[in-house]
């Protein structure tokens, strides 16, 4: 009998992963990661893991598996927030939820259910995987989700070979509503439960004021760009290669030198990100203003009035190669070599079609229509059809 360590999280979802388990056979455990627990962070008086870790103890006792709680806030502490303070104070806008898949849910904690005996982890991710044949090696495939509306494959873009070969995802197969009326008919106390909010890990944190703590509040200026400046209208110059033309494509256009216009004051550039529109405290604009770049050194936040504003579309993105991940290891590109996808830089952004240039550098990614607000430090990831075949960090 293979044994399953499921990730339950107090909600719907991983509740309904662990019957399904249990229904195919399997002997499963439950086990709860606590991941956060500076409560001078928490908003609110409601301390959600405490809520969340009662009520994967009812589901577990209500399934009749054994259930216990891990404490993983160090190892948290360290792989995610540090990081995502890093990343914002060089201006980049993290994604912790990609990054808590591949750090702790498929790794440390990956790691606690082996040295529990077990074969597999499950989490109640709306994905699927499957298994390919090639050159006599099994192969595994993240796919997406059959539910269109929930496709969580996204999150699990930077999983691995080895990580995926562990994993399973019951009910990749289903859709929410499928999973909720199972929890309802098995009574489940999550049946009702709304959905999670916020990043994976701070509960009910608002993420400026979660900054605050460690990022200094400095004043600066809001400046807005007119859609008519200069710089979005020159012509191209030549191009003596393809990369040239791709690198121009996905350059950071320097404002510094474009006539603007100072709209009010911020309380520092790290903690805006690009494509952003609340937050601003701006009015008196036409139309709402959008953030179209930051400058953290100089700690300006530039912005342009509309959703169409030209300073928030660029047509391709580039990745460094030590940043470049392939799920599909066996499809990597060489140098030289390109290959046409359909790519997201963002969760439930339909999927567009792409062109990958790999290059000694890193890879371009080329996209057919201009993309509104690609931002550093994001994650893009591609596909063929269902299967999420690799992804990057964008530069």
């Amino acid at each position: 009998m293979k044994r399953v360590v499921v990730g339950l999280s107090g909600g719907v979802d991983s509740s309904v992963a662990a019957y399904l388990l249990k229904e195919q056979g399997y002997e499963v455990i439950g086990l709860f990661m606590k991941n956060w627990h500076d409560d001078s962070v928490t908003i609110s008086n409601e301390c959600p893991w405490l809520e969340d870790s009662n009520d994967a103890l009812l589901v577990a006792e209500k399934l009749g598996i054994p259930f216990q709680t891990v404490d993983l806030s160090e190892q948290y502490k360290e792989k995610i927030v540090d990081y995502m303070f890093n990343e914002y104070e060089k201006g980049r806008t993290p994604n912790p939820d990609v990054l808590c898949n591949r750090e702790i849910k498929f790794d440390v904690f990956m790691k606690i259910a082996m040295s529990l005996g077990a074969d597999y982890v499950a989490t109640g991710h709306y994905c699927r995987k499957g298994t390919i044949e090639k050159e006599g090696k099994e192969v595994y495939q993240l796919l997406a989700g059959k539910d269109g509306n929930k496709d969580q494959s996204y999150f699990l873009c930077q999983l691995s070979q080895d990580q995926l070969s562990k994993a399973l995802f019951p009910i990749g197969e289903l859709t929410k509503p499928e999973v909720r009326e199972i929890a309802s008919k098995l009574d489940l106390i999550t049946a009702e439960k709304k959905d999670s909010q916020g990043l994976c890990f701070i509960g009910k944190v608002r993420l400026p004021e979660f900054l605050q703590q460690k990022l200094q509040p400095k004043e600066g200026v809001i400046i807005e760009i007119p859609a008519e400046a200069e710089i979005y209208h020159q012509e191209q110059p030549q191009f003596n290669s393809e990369e040239e033309a791709f690198a121009f494509e996905a350059r950071r256009i320097d404002y510094l030198k474009v006539p603007g216009k100072v709209m009010g004051k911020h309380q520092g550039a790290h903690y805006f990100t690009k494509g952003q529109r609340k937050g601003l405290n701006v009015g008196g604009t036409k139309e709402p203003l959008f953030i179209i770049e930051t400058d953290v050194e100089k700690n300006i936040v530039y912005t342009g009035q509309g959703n169409q504003h030209p300073g928030l579309f660029k047509k391709a993105l580039f990745i460094a190669n030590d940043e470049i991940h392939w799920i599909r290891e066996d499809l990597a590109l060489k140098e030289g070599e390109k290959m046409e996808v359909m790519a997201r830089i963002r969760y439930r952004q339909p999927l567009q079609k792409a062109t990958l240039h790999q290059f000694k550098e890193g890879i371009y990614v080329v996209f057919e229509n201009p993309q509104s607000a690609i931002t550093e430090g994001q994650f893009v990831a591609w596909h063929h059809d269902d299967e999420v075949l690799g992804s990057g960090v964008i530069a």
